[in-house]
């Protein structure tokens, strides 16, 4: 909540009242808890005494959560840096910027309301390549950057001294993660224990040395042995747990976005650590954790002994709990689904996941648990939203005017060419089929003389008789097919797109149930990605569906009409 107070300062920024001031920023990187010489009392004092000895005049103004006597203190990596960018239509590119203060201050840089910043150097304003960008695009706009352990000249060699400072802050920082990192693999690799021990352990600060709570530790080892029995439920024994006075390992809360902007100097903020009951799955987490048996897991998730604490549990007994976890591990199936509407009928276009219906206040809802990483970001929407989705897909199945138009004119004028070729493929199938039956004839006719003088054995004369009779067959079948004209086949494709228009005037009348079932008749399976709904027709509205260049797309480009594909005269 702003008061009036601080309206009037914001007022006063923004009429230029503080054009030819300077602010104070300080910074102190989560990276660096037990450097001192960065410390935020230390960039006080040093940029202070600089402000003083340049004769810089800083703004005397405090705002909540931003500075406070013209003194910005924030307690941030500046290394860490957020991968998502954006680039719009008009060549602007946007990124995240990490840190709330510098963000602010940034933006009020850019207009002139400030003259320029006083730094202690260029790591505590600037360790990754973005806010690089920003500081040196504030430069350029005339904003004046005083360090106190630097001095840049405005030549090609200060500009060059500018950029080395600036690649071995960067340097440094990436230096120490890999430092950070490697140590902590190493030490793994040794059976160090490298994270917070879990209920029934300290945590003194020593990765090497994780004794036993004296209080906490007694009543994990008998959660163990009880539940092991077979006869204590995990709530049961949870609920025993709470009435033994065991509680989770107190802990502090995260702050709050106000906390984050506090301007409270060195000291953390003051949030007491809570302990809070034991719960069911809490205490199935601690049941199944191996780091009770001495082990920790190595850099490959595999356990390995441990040489940082001893075993609370033993293997026998840990074994013991899980094949019991196991034997009453029930999963839920429904012996009856619940009558929603579209059940079943929509997936995620990219996990291929189900959405499933569920009511919430009224309205029916659609909801996906698509796995980590799916691009997909709609994890639900409404049944309204569904359903106008649906009546577009059908209206766009149908027939344009225009395609109508192209449709009549394409067809008068292939027709006498598939007449034509259709005559000339029935003249060759007569004349197949004379000789057929000539041989047919003289087989017939002259059956005794073949099988007498060996010409033909009974088994082969009768192959060679049915292989005629095949062929024959055969070719009278393909002249009832080629009788069908392409006439015709558009006839029934256009008269499909008419009775699709009379579903398109009956479905945006319907009810939802009787919306799902011309959905279901139409298509076999829809899927949604990113906001667009595609879809899969049922076999009868292929051909409908296969003028469009992408299959499932209505809003693509169309093919022209020979995609509507007539029948082969030889088939």
């Amino acid at each position: 909540m702003i008061t009036k107070s601080e309206e009037r300062i914001i007022k006063d920024v923004q009429n230029g009242k503080y054009r030819d001031y300077y602010l104070i920023y300080n910074r102190k990187s989560t990276d660096e808890p037990n450097n001192q010489k960065n410390s935020i009392t230390h960039q006080k004092l040093e940029n202070g005494r600089f402000a003083l000895t340049e004769k810089l005049p800083v703004a005397q103004l405090t705002l909540k959560g931003f500075c406070k006597n013209g003194i910005i203190s924030e307690k941030h990596s500046a290394f860490k840096e957020d991968n998502d960018i954006t680039f719009s239509t008009d060549g602007q590119v946007q990124f995240s910027i990490e840190r709330p203060k510098f963000l602010r201050l940034a933006q009020l840089l850019s207009p002139h309301l400030f003259k320029g910043i006083i730094c202690l150097c260029w790591d505590r304003i600037s360790r990754n390549k973005a806010d690089e960008v920003i500081i040196r695009k504030l430069m350029k706009l005339g904003i004046k950057f005083k360090f106190v352990y630097a001095t840049y000249d405005d030549s090609s060699s200060g500009a060059l001294h500018m950029d080395i400072d600036g690649m071995f802050a960067a340097h440094h920082s990436r230096v120490t993660s890999e430092k950070v990192t490697m140590a902590k693999k190493n030490l793994r690799a040794e059976g160090v224990c490298t994270f917070k021990a879990p209920i029934g352990y300290l945590n003194h600060g020593d990765m090497r040395n994780k004794p036993f709570d004296p209080v906490r530790a007694p009543i994990v080892k008998k959660l163990f042995e009880m539940y092991a029995t077979g006869i204590w439920s995990l709530a049961d024994l949870a609920r025993w747990a709470n009435e033994q006075g065991l509680t989770t390992v107190p802990v502090r809360r995260r702050r709050t976005v106000d906390e984050m902007l506090a301007d409270d100097g060195d000291d953390a903020v003051l949030i007491a650590p809570v302990s809070r009951p034991i719960t069911s799955n809490y205490l199935h987490k601690i049941l199944t954790n191996r780091f009770y048996t001495a082990r920790i897991p190595d850099n490959f998730g595999d356990w390995i002994p441990s040489v940082s604490q001893q075993a609370l549990v033993e293997d026998e007994l840990f074994d013991r709990v899980q094949k019991e976890l196991y034997r009453k591990k029930v999963s839920t199936h429904y012996t009856e689904k619940l009558d929603h509407p579209y059940r079943g009928f929509v997936r995620c276009g990219n996990s291929g996941r189900v959405f499933t219906p569920y009511p919430k206040k009224g309205i029916m809802y659609y909801g996906a648990r698509c796995p980590v990483g799916c691009p997909h970001k709609t994890t639900s929407f409404n049944m309204d939203f569904l359903e106008k989705e649906i009546g577009k897909l059908i209206s766009k199945l149908k027939f344009t005017e225009e395609e109508l138009v192209e449709i009549d004119a394409r067809t008068k004028t292939d027709l006498a060419v598939f007449e034509h070729k259709r005559l000339d493929t029935l003249d060759i199938n007569d004349r197949r089929k004379r000789k057929l039956r000539e041989d047919l004839t003289y087989l017939r006719t002259n059956k005794l003389t073949l099988l007498k003088t060996g010409a033909y054995l009974p088994e082969a004369f009768l192959e060679e008789e049915s292989k005629l009779n095949s062929e024959l067959l055969t070719i009278q079948n393909e002249e009832q097919v080629s009788d069908v004209s392409m006439h015709e086949v558009v006839k029934d494709l256009v008269t499909l797109s008419e009775l699709l228009k009379d579903a398109e005037l009956y479905y945006s009348l319907a009810e939802t149930e009787e919306k799902e079932q011309i959905a279901r008749v139409i298509f076999s399976e829809l899927s949604l990605s990113e906001n667009t709904l595609k879809y899969q027709c049922r076999n009868g509205f292929k051909a409908l569906e296969s003028r469009f260049t992408h299959s499932g797309d209505p809003t693509g480009s169309r093919t022209p009409i020979p995609a509507l594909r007539r029948p082969c005269p030889n088939h």
